[in-house]
């Protein structure tokens, strides 16, 4: 055997012995039961085939759309504030259909100039325009709202695909749905309780911390004679359990909030379960350096007024400031230690940008997964064994040179998933199945193309020199438009297309592979043990 030969058939094995590991790992018993769990351990399975959970997401972006310009609010009340400017009324008049808008009414026509400047310069992604009566909408651009719906549906995949990894669920899919505008596709393979994950997922989780102006009052109504009728404009209404029911039945109360919060969810470094001074189950949450010290500056100019603990615009705490607070905290509110794990995980996860509706649920039972593997490992075998005999019998002992190059093919693909940890769908088996016929075709094609310069009285080695050389072109033409067109399902495709996508792009790498080189080396090696002048069976 020449040095050439030899170096090529190590390059092989090589390659065999890389994805045969890649399809095993390391079993942990070398027993055929064994075997089959360290192959299901390396090739994770997909929704279709495990059983699961298929949701679609609706990403409400305009409540985000509202968080935006209620700050922008914010900033301009102060801004107006500070320059001296007078203004009649500021509000958005419709935030359910435009919460885009800001509409001023009653700026002086003699402050027009410094209120522009001061909408350039403080809020450059607004345009202002002027209306009726000393009116100003002040309106943010297009590119800005539309920049800002889009980074709420990625923030919001973020933030579900985080709490969904947190829970341990094996090879979820988060992605965007194709089909729909700011629509969010989930697939949760193996879950076995969707509504405690629906209930985790949908949970805004946005903690604030802000200054408790009064309460608890039993009703709104009590609240509002209290203040004449009129709340402060900085201040607002929330609910909550009244002060001490944790360990009784006190009902909801209300409670008078500041807008501004003190520090925030985004301020919040970790969170974890944790226990009261009661012994009860709590959460402990440790801010950031930069919340830690706006958190110290203001309960260190608030000491001795009560401080409220808010989660999801509900109070879940009110205490008194006994002294300057830096970094850490607790929150407890008549939790469970279910509750707890489940808050401190969505904690740590970040808040979603904005709420979630939806609009598609389906459970895909296991024993359905079951059949489909069932069927689909049978019309792989089936189809894989008739193949094999097929090209035995139709090209002789070079039948053989094609079957080793097919399984060898399987055996790349396999182990392909195994080490890049993809998920195998049921389309993807159609996709394996696909491979091989692909594969088959490379080689009907080359083996044909020998046959034929054998026909034109050409010497075996010449004829096999010939075969691979002419047949290649033709196998590459064929292979590269199915991979552009495989890549882009892969682009713009869902979970089971992408599956399917997958195992088709590099069952074809690896037939390029197996179909050109290994076929190659086998026949060379099949000559170089042949006399001079004798025939090839083909």
């Amino acid at each position: 055997m020449n040095k050439t030969l030899s170096w090529k058939l190590t390059v092989i094995i090589g390659i065999l012995l890389v994805f045969v590991f890649g399809i095993f790992g390391v079993p942990k018993e070398w027993s055929g039961k064994g075997m089959l769990a360290a192959i299901t351990d390396r090739i994770h399975l997909g929704l279709d085939l495990k059983g699961g959970t298929h949701l679609i997401l609706q990403v409400q972006v305009n409540d985000a759309v509202n968080v935006e310009t209620d700050n922008a609010i914010a900033r301009l009340k102060e801004d107006l504030r500070t320059h001296k400017i007078n203004y009649a009324d500021l509000e958005k008049p419709d935030p359910v259909n435009h919460p885009e808008a800001i509409v001023v009414k009653g700026v002086p026509p003699e402050q027009t100039s410094d209120f522009k400047s001061i909408i350039a310069d403080r809020l450059p992604e607004y345009n202002a325009t002027s209306g009726a009566e000393n009116s100003w909408t002040v309106a943010m651009k297009k590119q800005n709202l539309d920049d800002l719906k889009d980074h709420a549906v990625t923030q919001a995949i973020e933030t579900i695909s985080n709490r969904i990894n947190q829970l341990g669920v094996s090879e979820p899919y988060v992605a965007p749905h194709g089909l729909g505008k700011y629509q969010i596709l989930v697939q949760l393979p193996g879950v076995d309780d969707p509504a405690r994950v629906k209930d985790i997922m949908q949970s805004t989780a946005m903690l604030e911390i802000k200054q408790s102006l009064g309460g608890p009052y039993s009703s709104q109504d009590q609240a509002l004679q209290e203040k004449g009728g009129v709340l402060p404009p900085d201040a607002v209404l929330m609910q909550g359990k009244s002060i001490g029911s944790r360990n009784s039945e006190g009902g909801e109360q209300w409670y008078l909030i500041s807008r501004a919060s003190a520090v925030s969810g985004r301020d919040l470094r970790t969170a974890e379960p944790s226990t009261d001074e009661n012994g009860q189950p709590a959460v402990r949450f440790i801010l950031t350096s930069e919340g830690g010290r706006k958190f110290y500056s203001f309960t260190s100019a608030h000491v001795g007024d009560f401080l409220a603990v808010v989660l999801d615009n509900k109070v879940q705490e009110v205490a008194t400031i006994k002294e300057a607070i830096h970094d850490t905290g607790i929150i407890n509110g008549r939790f469970t230690q279910q509750e707890t794990q489940d808050l401190s995980m969505t904690l740590r996860s970040g808040a979603l940008p904005a709420s979630i509706k939806y609009l598609e649920e389906r459970t895909v039972g296991p024993s359905l997964g079951a059949d489909s593997i069932r069927s689909g490992v049978q019309a792989a075998i089936v189809g894989m064994v008739v193949v094999l005999v097929f090209m035995l019998v139709y090209y002789r002992w070079a039948g053989v040179n094609a079957d080793i190059a097919l399984i060898l093919n399987l055996v790349i693909l396999l182990g392909f998933m195994g080490l890049v940890g993809a998920v195998l769908t049921l389309p993807g088996i159609a996709g394996v199945i696909l491979t091989v016929g692909m594969g088959v075709d490379s080689n009907v094609l080359i083996f044909e193309r020998i046959r034929e310069e054998l026909r034109n009285g050409k010497t075996p080695p010449s004829a096999v020199e010939q075969g691979f050389g002419h047949a290649w072109i033709t196998i590459v033409d064929t292979h590269v438009t199915t991979i552009v067109s495989a890549a882009i399902l892969f682009l713009f495709g869902t979970g089971p297309v992408k599956g399917f996508a997958t195992t088709l792009v590099f069952g074809l790498l690896a037939n390029l592979f197996t179909a050109v080189f290994v076929s190659r080396v086998i026949f060379d090696w099949v000559l170089s043990r042949k006399q001079r002048g004798e025939a090839l069976s083909i």
